[in-house]
């Protein structure tokens, strides 16, 4: 099957997309250093990428994709989250870098069976539900476009009489509510939430729902503090388990073991990474492990424990955040994630490098969707297009 890739940034959702059994045949994205990723993998042959086609760099205002009406199978894409994020300006959209219009058009101009759109959590935010109600009307209903002069406010007003009144003529999509996800719970080493909006043509008849959660903190507290596997498996003694007793208290309110694995912890993500060192970059098999000095906790960021999944890897306007991204051992001492266990920690192959400097490159990490978490959403979206199709006999 068939996709185009919008807004790819580092490849995280391309990649996840790939592995479920999609195909790119359009790659846009604007960063030149994001575009210079994709490149370098793409030429080393990297996973999937080495299929891929060159991105086309630029502004995706920029772009036709008419070319592709009715030849692709999917779209799929992350709109620059910024506007939205907990960590902007949250200025929604009236900034600039807000490009869900822009996603609809895609979606009108090539009337995919399906498309995947993300975004961060903070556009589920009360004081966004009237935009985010706009964003699902217009996924819904992409050919009744923005009229010259008319307000958002007024084309979101027009799209709902629509909605409501039953019409379903010209290009319609059944989208689902979205829903907010947490990485964790879909065996990706850090807590990370983002919302999906998921659609199919209605035309399609298809019957998806949202994948169920397959990892649970409460596997991972009986594994920790009942059954003493984890520990085991990391072969570390018994005078040496760190104790934590609210979690001990949480693990003993668990009365039987989950019907789901436990959740991934930044432990399990770095198994088989040396320690890093100021001369890493030569010194080891693996790409991109280097330290980075300056790590500092601040009240509220004090790094990720070593036996829970990482906190959420962040992606600030002008680099790293302060006391974000770092390790925190068990002794208390921090150290910054490198970039290959950043990567480790987005489900990223080892394999799999990065342009820029460490500042950028962790931006790039910061703003990606975890590879596995994007897998589990397009793999479910590709069953059910292979059912709608086996239907239809077009198998």
């Amino acid at each position: 099957m068939r996709a185009i890739e919008l807004f790819a940034g580092a490849g995280g959702l391309g990649l996840g997309v790939g592995r479920a059994g999609f195909t790119a045949v359009d790659v846009v994205e604007w960063n030149r250093w994001c575009c210079d990723t994709l490149r370098e993998n793409r030429a080393r042959g990297a996973e999937i990428i080495r299929h891929w086609p060159s991105p086309r760099e630029g502004d995706v205002r920029g772009f036709s994709f008419q070319d592709f009406e009715d030849k692709v199978d999917l779209v799929a894409g992350g709109p620059p989250c910024q506007p939205f994020s907990l960590g902007g300006r949250h200025r929604a959209q009236h900034d600039h870098r807000d490009m869900w219009s822009e996603a609809v058009r895609v979606v009108r101009e090539t009337r995919p069976q399906a498309f995947i759109f993300e975004n961060v959590k903070g556009l589920t935010r009360a004081t966004f539900q009237t935009y985010f109600t706009y964003i699902f009307l217009q996924l819904s209903y992409p050919e009744i476009i923005l009229r010259d002069g008319e307000s958002w406010i007024d084309h979101r007003a027009r799209l709902e009489r629509h909605h409501t009144s039953g019409s379903r003529s010209g290009l319609c999509y059944q989208v689902l509510p979205p829903e907010v996800l947490n990485a964790a719970d879909f065996g990706v080493p850090q807590k990370r939430e983002r919302v999906f909006f998921v659609g199919f043509r209605t035309d399609l008849g298809a019957n998806w729902s949202f994948p169920l959660p397959t990892h649970s903190r409460e596997a991972l507290l009986w594994d920790q503090y009942r059954g003493g596997t984890y520990w085991d498996r990391h072969s570390i003694p018994r005078n040496a388990r760190p104790l934590d007793s609210k979690a001990s208290l949480a693990a003993s309110r668990v009365r039987e073991y989950p019907d789901t694995l436990p959740w991934h912890t930044t432990r399990d993500a770095l198994v088989g990474l040396p320690e890093p060192t100021f001369q890493s970059r030569g010194s080891t098999n693996f790409a991109d492990h280097r330290f980075q000095p300056g790590a500092r906790s601040y009240p509220g960021h004090t790094g990720s424990p070593l036996d829970e999944p990482a906190k959420t890897l962040k992606a600030g306007v002008h680099g790293v955040p302060g006391g974000e991204n770092m390790l925190r051992r068990p002794d208390g001492s921090v150290r910054y994630f490198t970039i290959r266990e950043s990567a480790r920690l987005q489900t990223f192959p080892d394999d799999f490098v990065f342009h820029g400097a460490w500042s950028e490159t962790m931006r790039q990490l910061g703003n990606a969707v975890p590879v596995k978490l994007a897998e589990v959403v397009a793999r479910s979206v590709r069953e059910e297009l292979d059912v709608v199709q086996a239907r239809s006999g077009r198998a």
